[in-house]
């Protein structure tokens, strides 16, 4: 009995409430759980996916995603470059398939604005009837090399970013970032929203597309790792990378006639911090998409939500979605607006996370913490974490309070079933009624059941059972 005697240390591996009586300062708290969220089967099935042949696949992964230096070369309209949106009446959205009977209010809300936007329909209820009976074919943005922010929407005559990887010709897409307030991306679909949409179509777009044939193409890598040791983290706050667009860009921009066309766009752009958003998410989904289909590997290549289920996508299963209901963030709103108010997380800027930035960047952008909730220490532990579930840093995106060490980078299937820890994802909150726009802002964690099952498509796909 004489250890008694001496001062107490205890290593505790349950919860934290079993030691509650102990001097906090004898204590060590375990972070460990049950592997596979305390699924017996998964677990199996994981430590037998846990092989050589797998740590190999997913080497070779991940050193193809951080190899690809995307390129913002053009603006063009969706209906020259995004394979397949130019066939019949189609609109892209965000997140993995659903059904337009399905789907969440802004979501709705925002194709029926752009239906009216094409002019397929010239009232809302028209709108509605012909997505009702289908002569409206939808389809997720993640099919055609696409992403779109919060309900992802994209129609054929909106001008798109196109990010071209020169190594192999690969290309990806996103639309144009509207700014904040009343926008499609949540929704809304009055005069005010179809007019900023008829000047992106007829004014941004040609100018930034005449603009980048002048100046040459953006490397998106170089101008996002830059932006990180400004406080970006690539997904909520784009403060710096739109600064460092724009300026590249603005002397062009300048030159250009009509002067008052170019006067507006400047105008825009300074008034738009989330600009280089959807650059961001082009360039990630680029990236990722060059994994797909990379035989046992178990690195994440997708992460999108449609604002009724999340969807993940795995290398080894190529195109496959895993999915299952998603909720809403957890953070901040603003006045007036609380829980009851939002919709679950939607949106395919995820995709940013799935790369390494967003909630895995948390730590380069203290001030982020200020609009998501917490504090500048809960952001360089959040990305510390992160990397208990990634393949490796990032070696384009070093992080100056992380002493420049690269951004975690690459989920690992197998690490977050070990692990139990989950991916974080910085995301804005959308109410539910379709047009009301951004409530608040906040965090999110991918759910455990598209992991699980993921575990056992990979299983099965390797005849293990």
């Amino acid at each position: 009995m004489s250890i008694f005697n001496e001062g107490l240390q205890v290593v505790n591996v349950g919860l934290p409430l079993i030691v509650e009586g102990v001097p906090s300062g004898q204590v060590t708290q375990l972070d460990w759980r049950p592997p596979a969220f305390g699924d017996a089967e998964v677990a199996r099935l994981a430590l037998a996916l846990d092989s050589p042949e797998t740590d190999e696949a997913n080497a070779n992964a991940i050193g193809i995603v951080q190899r690809v230096r995307p390129q913002l070369t053009r603006v063009r309209p969706a209906s020259e470059v995004v394979p397949g949106i130019a066939d019949g009446r189609m609109l892209l959205h965000a997140g993995p398939p659903i059904e337009w009977e399905r789907m969440c209010g802004p979501m709705r809300g925002a194709l029926i604005g752009a239906t009216l936007f094409e002019n397929w329909a010239e009232t809302p209820e028209e709108a509605e009837s012909l997505l009702d009976s289908g002569q409206i074919k939808v389809e997720p943005c993640h099919h055609h090399g696409a992403v779109g922010p919060m309900a992802g929407v994209l129609a054929p005559s909106m001008p798109v970013f196109v990010v071209t990887d020169p190594s192999d010709g690969r290309f990806a897409f996103a639309s144009l970032n509207e700014g904040l307030g009343k926008v499609l991306r949540f929704g809304a679909y009055d005069e005010e929203v179809i007019s900023r949409l008829v000047w992106m179509r007829d004014i941004l777009g040609p100018i930034l597309d005449r603009t980048l044939q002048s100046f040459g193409s953006i490397d998106i890598t170089s101008l996002i790792g830059q932006a990180l040791s400004m406080g970006d983290e690539g997904h909520n706050r784009n403060v710096a990378a739109t600064s460092l667009l724009t300026r590249r860009l603005a002397p062009t921009i300048a030159a250009l006639e009509p002067s008052s066309d170019a006067i507006a766009v400047l105008n825009f752009l300074a008034g738009n911090d989330h600009f280089a958003l959807n650059i961001s998410m082009a360039s990630a989904k680029l990236s990722m998409d060059a994994a797909l289909g990379i035989d046992k590997s178990t690195l994440v290549t997708a992460m999108a939500r449609n604002g009724v289920e999340f969807g993940l996508r795995v290398a080894g299963t190529g195109e496959q979605w895993f999915t299952t209901a998603v909720g809403p963030a957890d953070g901040l709103f603003f006045p007036g607006y609380g829980p009851e108010d939002a919709n679950p997380d939607l949106g395919d800027s995820a995709i940013t996370e799935t790369m390494g930035l967003g909630g895995f960047a948390m730590a380069a952008s203290p001030a982020i913490t200020q609009f998501v909730g917490g504090t500048p220490s809960d952001a360089i532990a959040a990305t510390r974490s992160m990397r208990r579930i990634t393949l490796g840093p990032h070696p384009a995106y070093p992080l100056p309070p992380m002493n420049f060490t690269g951004s975690p980078s690459g989920i690992d299937v197998l690490k977050v079933l070990d692990t139990g820890v989950l991916p974080l994802i910085n995301t804005g909150i959308a109410h539910k009624t379709a047009g009301i726009g951004q409530i608040g802002a906040g965090i999110v964690t991918a759910p455990p059941e598209v992991f699980l099952s993921a575990a056992r498509a990979l299983a099965k796909a390797r005849g293990i059972g």
